[in-house]
């Protein structure tokens, strides 16, 4: 049966290859610039990033061009797509959407543009439902109902081992950075209203992750949910806390594993780690 309705997404949504293949997802890359080498961000590997974020390397992200989107766009409607649903980053955080909105401009069939106020696999958890949605038959609102539901009750909780990048990249002030580094404090931050905001403090690494996995314990309480861990460099701790979360939610339907975008990694610096639950 033709898909009536095509999903797109961008690379930030940290949605594993296969699953997005086996979905029809298309996955819109944003864009890395480490030094003067400016690629698509799947073409940077996290280790190299994460080697020239220590040497002081300057790194800068940025968002699609709108043609990236208007190619996208233009395959669906090749494929018979009668809408497209395209579901971005926060805005808080990039202008992805902004680019969006600019190709939608020039298509044929409708483009809905969604500003998610989210980032990571709590973006793509929403995705990967609404495609679901999309395969069965979905309308486009039929769809659209899915993904708003996924989106407003998704929550997301992030780990930094060091509040540094976040303030060179502007996420957080001068103030709170240095308080940070200072005291030895390790953050629990959550992605509230589109934008990051202080969740609670761990004096050391262990306290700051056993924080972060009684959240999102609490958060998703005995319903059934998605669940993911995303690290930047940081995969036993990864694997550890996903452990956590199993051993603590009774309903998981669907956990993840998986390295995060390379463009949140060049923001949240090496060691990052974040924690998504998703009812579903």
């Amino acid at each position: 049966m033709r898909q009536r309705v095509a999903i797109v997404t961008d690379s930030t949504a940290s949605i594993p290859l296969d699953v997005a293949d086996q979905l029809g997802i298309s996955v819109v890359q944003l864009e890395l610039k480490v030094g003067e080498e400016h690629n698509d961000e799947r073409r940077v590997p996290h280790a190299q990033l994460a080697q020239a974020m220590r040497a002081g390397t300057p790194v800068a992200t940025g968002e699609p061009p709108a043609p990236a989107f208007f190619w996208n766009y233009s395959d669906a409607v090749a494929n018979g797509a009668e809408a497209i649903i395209s579901v971005h980053i926060s805005e808080g955080l990039s202008r992805t959407c902004d680019s969006a909105r600019t190709a939608a401009a020039e298509i044929g069939i409708p483009v809905y543009v969604v500003d998610s106020r989210l980032v990571g696999l709590s973006l793509g958890f929403s995705v990967i439902a609404a495609a679901e949605a999309a395969a069965s038959g979905a309308t486009p609102q039929g769809v659209m109902s899915v993904l708003d539901r996924r989106l407003r009750s998704t929550m997301q909780l992030l780990y930094v081992d060091t509040l540094e990048y976040l303030q060179r990249g502007g996420r957080i002030g001068r103030a709170q950075a240095f308080l940070g580094q200072a005291l030895s404090i390790k953050p629990v931050l959550a992605l509230k209203e589109g934008v990051i905001d202080q969740q609670a403090k761990g004096i050391g690494i262990d306290r700051a992750l056993k924080k972060a996995v009684s959240t999102a314990v609490q958060r998703a309480g005995n319903n059934p949910v998605d669940v993911g861990v995303e690290h930047f460099e940081f995969a036993d701790r990864a694997n550890q806390v996903l452990d956590e979360l199993r051993s603590q939610l009774p309903q998981i339907r669907r956990a993840t594993v998986a390295e995060t975008s390379a463009i949140l990694g060049a923001h949240a610096g090496p060691g990052a780690l974040g924690v998504t639950v998703s009812p579903v």
